[in-house]
């Protein structure tokens, strides 16, 4: 199984939600959706509380947030 085009579903437009990377035809941001299964909400509740969502929107925002991730320089805090 290949990992989902996210951009076929996601979209960064400067006049929707001050240009953060949504879902298309939502205001749903990615960051959000990352965040929220970060925190620990499983998927199903997601998609009970946003309907407008489905799976294979989830698993856009976390194909992008790996390409993201894959792009940027990471450097650990000194500590």
């Amino acid at each position: 199984m290949g990992r989902i085009n996210w951009k076929e579903r996601i979209v960064i437009d400067p006049g929707l939600y001050h240009g953060e990377p949504c879902i298309k035809g939502t205001r749903i941001p990615v960051a959000m959706i990352v965040g929220s299964l970060a925190d620990g909400m499983p998927a199903e509740e997601l998609l009970e509380t946003y309907p407008q969502l489905t799976l294979a929107d989830i698993q856009a925002a976390l194909a992008y947030a790996a390409d993201v991730l894959h792009q940027e320089i990471m450097l650990p805090f000194a500590g």
